[in-house]
């Protein structure tokens, strides 16, 4: 197992590539603070406004993303690596000269700022990219792996003297990570549906996708919003913001490491939303203490929720990959989705947080004002999240729910009139029988033997569950909200994975399995 382990840890051009990229950016993006620039320039002004403008940048750019791939996704086949470079380069240098130009500090602080959020939105988008057009095991293995060594780098860095490592950054660093997205980007095959995907020809795969996805987004951008908030906190001690740098990239290499492992033993199964859930207790707790424990746990707070929020980032890309794989969209259109409701609640809890914590209000503290924004925030989202007012009203559990029948209405439970009434329609992507009689059940199960023995994808036993049960290309993309380009995609890799090359074959290899 332990040899299994290192081997799957092994990085190549591609994890290495990002593990740089996320290093880099961990010493002068994540968190808006410079663990490599002098402490007497990070004054607070400086460091506020550097994150303001580097934040509302990067939001908008990934909301200008997600528009233009839906309708301009032609510009995503072409999607240049200058695109990135420049700004992000040219924004490093702004920020390196504001240390020698105190006159013009603030504003070289600022512009240097809007590039860096430009730049780092770019090439996150270009990682992305990558890694979905891998098959899944290859895309998520070289993200994990990336995640991890971007710690074990980060924490390098500080080996290097802090006078030279800026300088290191814009001359040395950059250009091999650049280099390694650019050599790795020649290799995607540009046929894959994702890239020949034109949206507004299908529009209702793309609002299918959103109405299943919105909820995850908000997941993670109520760990930004509690992230954007703990910031404002801790944004007057850069020492602080070490710390928070630090742990964050702590907590990355944990999430990515303990993913690693659990995967080379046994299948995994994550959820966003289900995660989130199980951590919500934890954060409404966390900020109801925050006015009561004092400003040392202010301190390790913030530490945490960006440990936190960086993990949750990392399973944010994975989830986006494969709604691209399964669903074959646009992958800069998904990521851009999710990124812009994420990064948009991050900054309106950066916002939020440093007006509450400059003021009082009627007595209360600052960090008062903070917990209570915090907490209400959270509880509305998490409302939000579980359906609000039509959920609550639209989902009740048949134990609890108080039962009035009225005297001239049907009775409950009681079937129709009409016995030969047609069969309703099965649920959103779910395999729909044939003809009346068949043995769905022998032939979900069976689908599910030669899943576990071939390693399928929940998505691709879909497929070829439907394929089995003579369902056309045009019926299967109808009854899975995707274009049949995507399922043809699918349909390629299920055979290959199989090593058949048609239907019957794949009928013959159900029934062989025989009853599980």
């Amino acid at each position: 197992m332990d040899r299994q382990l290192a081997k799957a840890f092994a990085p190549n051009a591609a994890s290495m590539g990002y593990a740089l990229f996320l290093a880099i950016n961990a010493a002068g993006v994540w968190g808006g603070v410079f663990p490599f620039l002098p402490l007497e320039f990070q004054t607070r002004e400086i460091i506020f406004w550097f994150f303001l403008s580097e934040s509302l940048v990067y939001f908008a750019a990934y909301a200008a993303s997600a528009v233009g791939a839906y309708y301009l996704p032609q510009l995503t086949r072409k999607f240049l690596v200058k695109t990135a470079s420049v700004p992000y380069f040219v924004g490093w240098c702004l920020l390196i000269a504001a240390i020698y130009l105190d006159a013009a500090a603030l504003p070289l602080v600022i512009a240097g700022g809007a590039l860096l959020g430009l730049g780092s939105a770019g090439y996150y988008m270009l990682w992305q990219r990558l890694f979905t057009s891998e098959d899944a095991d290859t895309g998520t293995r070289d993200l994990l792996v990336g995640t991890a060594w971007s710690a074990l780098l980060y924490y390098g860095l500080h080996l290097i003297p802090q006078a030279v490592t800026a300088f290191l950054i814009t001359v040395a660093f950059l250009p091999l990570f650049g280099l390694a997205v650019t050599v790795k980007s020649r290799e995607i095959d540009l046929d894959q549906p994702m890239f020949d995907d034109i949206p507004r020809e299908h529009p209702q795969v793309y609002r299918s996708v959103l109405a299943d996805h919105w909820r995850g987004a908000l997941c993670v951008g109520a760990l930004g919003l509690c992230a954007g908030v703990m910031r404002s906190v801790a944004v007057a001690e850069p020492a602080v913001g070490g710390l928070v740098n630090i742990l964050s990239m702590g907590g990355m290499f944990l999430a990515a490491v303990a993913v690693l492992a659990v995967w080379q033993s046994k299948n995994l199964r994550l959820s966003i939303t289900a995660v989130y859930r199980l951590f919500f207790p934890f954060l409404i707790t966390s900020f109801l203490a925050l006015p009561l424990v004092g400003v040392e746990y202010a301190r390790w707070l913030a530490a945490i929720l960006y440990a936190a929020y960086g993990a949750a980032i990392m399973l944010m890309m994975m989830q986006c990959a494969q709604i691209s794989r399964d669903r074959g969209i646009n992958p800069v259109f998904i990521y851009g989705f999710y990124g812009t409701i994420v990064y948009a609640l991050h900054d309106l809890g950066f916002i939020g947080g440093s007006l509450a914590e400059g003021s009082t209000f009627t007595g209360v503290a600052p960090l008062a004002i903070v917990a209570l924004i915090a907490v209400w925030a959270l509880g509305f989202m998490q409302f939000v999240g579980t359906g609000g007012f039509s959920g609550a009203l639209g989902r009740l559990d048949r134990d609890e729910a108080i039962e009035l029948v009225s005297p001239h209405g049907p009775v409950p439970g009681a079937l129709p009139a009409a016995s030969t009434a047609a069969p309703r329609e099965p649920a959103k992507g779910a395999a729909p029988a044939m003809e009346a009689g068949q043995p769905i059940d022998l032939i979900a199960a069976q689908a599910q033997v030669v899943r576990e023995r071939y390693r399928l994808s929940a998505r691709e036993t879909e497929v070829m569950e439907l394929i089995a049960r003579g369902h056309s290309v045009a019926r299967i993309a109808e009854a899975l909200v995707v274009s049949e380009n995507t399922i043809r995609t699918h349909s390629k890799r299920i055979y290959a994975k199989l090593d058949i090359h048609k239907k019957q074959e794949l009928v013959d290899l159900l029934e062989s399995v025989g009853e599980p």
